[in-house]
């Protein structure tokens, strides 16, 4: 398939060829769940954490007699059902982390650009480079263009003036093409690469 290449200035700047392999899928909704959880599992701290009846500091000393009270028979104060007791069963310091096939990330890509392309959400500009690192000036370039929320996806090395500039823009992202990820893509209304990025998943995905 081919797709019109504009320039930041919202100009035409010829034609590029888009490999069905990788934008021509027919998007399964599964395998990008799959792929959306395992990243953001391995996002999680896991540094959550509640103190158990072992680690409250409290007395241990039985509460009161054992019989004759009239009441429940109870021992330790640092049992989860009394006011300042340990929690039951709460949460420890942990890591979220779970195995996903390198085959199945790898698909979860190509599905995430093919339901990109799918959605007519994908624009290739020619390159991605600012003048000067002015905000102002990248703002009304998106404007032009009609970018609100969008993934800006470079070669492998990015702009120094175009990062900065967009950097304090709202809803948008700049990633160099190592940094492109199925959650960042599916989470931002629009995908914008640059030739580079292209060339560069064509040759990823050979």
């Amino acid at each position: 398939m081919e797709l019109n290449v504009k320039t930041l200035e919202g100009k035409d700047a010829g034609k590029v060829s888009l490999s069905d392999a990788i934008f021509g899928l027919e998007p399964r909704e599964d395998i990008l769940a799959r792929v959306i959880r395992w990243q953001l599992a391995k996002k999680q701290q896991g540094t959550h954490k509640a103190k158990g009846r072992a680690e409250v500091s409290r007395t241990g000393a039985k509460m009161y007699k054992q019989k004759g009270t009239g009441r429940a028979r109870h021992h330790s104060a640092r049992a989860p059902q009394f006011r300042g007791g340990g929690k039951a069963h709460g949460p420890v310091v942990r890591s979220h982390e779970h195995d996903l096939p390198k085959k199945v990330r790898a698909l979860g890509l190509r599905h995430a650009l093919s339901a990109k392309i799918k959605a007519d959400d994908v624009i290739v500009i020619d390159n991605l480079v600012a003048a000067e690192a002015k905000t102002k000036v990248l703002a009304s370039a998106f404007e032009t263009l009609g970018l609100t929320n969008a993934l800006f996806i470079g070669g492998a090395e990015l702009d120094g003036n175009f990062k900065l500039a967009a950097q304090n823009i709202p809803n948008i992202d700049v990633l160099p093409i190592q940094g492109i990820n199925v959650y960042d893509i599916v989470r931002r209304g629009k995908l914008v690469l640059s030739k580079a990025a292209v060339e560069a998943l064509e040759e990823r995905f050979k």
